[in-house]
């Protein structure tokens, strides 16, 4: 589904309708999605925030001065983390306030604070539906890209008939998954997508490795899934993500089985993109567990799967990642020449929002010709741009 990997974020005003919004959460979390609910104080009087914490699996957030907050400034973290918001059911009241500006709760503050698309459910009574200043402020919530969505006609909680349903979950679903229709653009490619960490044994029960998620190649394999492309993915230690069956999925544990998958799989790609953070050292590793007041290791250099698919990538295209400290680009050309890759993409792990174990990225795109610098964004989003440029080289 194309709300796969996507980041959604569910604002839930106070109405009656509010206990079907239970059902679009499940369902969107069913479809790989991530999804964080915000709930305004009067929809919790309608459904309890441990209802949509359960099924959502992340914290409900109503209050914006809750001091269980992470030190990050939370309406804007999830801001930028979203791909899509929607707010269902809207009530005449938050419509108002967000026509005006008004950011005066936690889900008008990050509706204001996104600049991803935003969907719109309008549940209300018929009349105040109907009413001028009503329709004014939906028409001028349209004007500014909010997209709404209406339900049908029909019986009202209140005893009245006629339109102010909320629209069914099945319907915001879909209004949701044609946000993220994608060209396919990849059909008939195969793209070799490298993710996750792999280790190093120390003794049998300690090892060396880093601190990748797999995130940005899981986004990346989404994404060329969905543009149609066969994707080979070849995962080392990894978060637990929901993987399309149609990979063909190779897992693999150490920086040595990495690159023996590579070898075995390049030849049937058109793309490679080598987005795992592979053990860059290795050790003897010892037969019983190291018990010794000290420890010295002697390290030797892993294989370097990256460079080996530049000197055997043929014609297909090959994308390298590059995580620095300092001296960034520098360090990052240095690398795309040294592994014959078509394309690096840069990463500042020092700057917030960047680097590993994130759900945003901030990177720069190098290759031969150009250099494309993009502002934070989710690395779902990311994975798009970077599919897009390199379908340009």
């Amino acid at each position: 589904m194309s709300v796969r990997g996507k980041t959604i974020l569910v604002g839930v005003c106070g109405g009656i309708a509010a206990y079907k919004t239970c059902a679009l959460v499940s369902k969107l979390v069913q479809n790989g999605a991530t999804v964080h609910v915000m709930m305004t104080e009067n929809a919790t009087e309608f459904v309890a925030p441990l209802t949509f914490e359960t099924l959502s699996h992340n914290r409900v957030v109503v209050n914006t001065f809750d001091r269980n907050f992470t030190y990050e400034v939370e309406h804007v973290s999830l801001a930028k983390k979203a791909d899509a918001v929607v707010i269902a059911p809207t009530t005449a009241n938050v419509i108002a306030k967000l026509a005006v500006g008004i950011a005066d709760d936690f889900l008008t503050t990050t509706v204001m604070a996104c600049r991803a698309k935003v969907l719109f459910a309008p549940a209300m009574n018929t009349a105040m539906l109907e009413n001028p200043a009503t329709v004014g402020n939906i028409k001028t919530l349209v004007e500014r890209g909010y997209i709404p969505v209406y339900g049908d006609g029909g019986y009202l909680a209140c005893g009245d008939v006629g339109g102010g349903r909320m629209a069914e979950p099945q319907a915001l679903f879909d209004a949701l998954s044609a946000l993220f229709e994608v060209k396919r653009d990849f059909a008939g490619k195969t793209v070799l997508i490298t993710s996750g960490a792999t280790r190093a044994d120390i003794d049998p029960v300690r090892y060396i490795t880093n601190r990748s998620s797999g995130k940005m190649g899981y986004a990346l394999a989404c994404a060329a899934h969905e543009r149609g492309a066969k994707v080979v993915y070849v995962r080392g230690y990894t978060d637990e993500f929901i993987l399309p069956r149609e990979f063909d999925i190779v897992d693999v544990g150490t920086t040595e089985e990495l690159l023996a998958a590579v070898k075995s799989k390049l030849a049937q790609a058109d793309y490679s993109i080598m987005a795992a953070a592979p053990c860059d050292y290795s050790v003897l590793p010892a037969k019983q567990k190291i018990k010794s007041d000290t420890l010295a290791l002697e390290l030797k250099k892993s294989p370097d799967c990256a460079a080996w698919a530049g000197e055997h990538k043929g014609k297909s295209k090959l994308v390298v990642f590059a995580a620095e400290t300092e001296s960034c680009e520098k360090h990052a050309r240095e690398k795309l020449d040294k592994k014959r890759a078509d394309m690096v993409v840069l990463n500042d792990v020092t700057k917030a929002g960047a680097g590993f174990d994130t759900d945003t990225n901030i990177a720069t795109l190098i290759t031969h010709a150009d250099k494309t610098e993009l502002p934070v964004m989710s690395k779902r989003a990311l994975a798009d741009v970077i599919l897009d440029k390199l379908l340009s080289l």
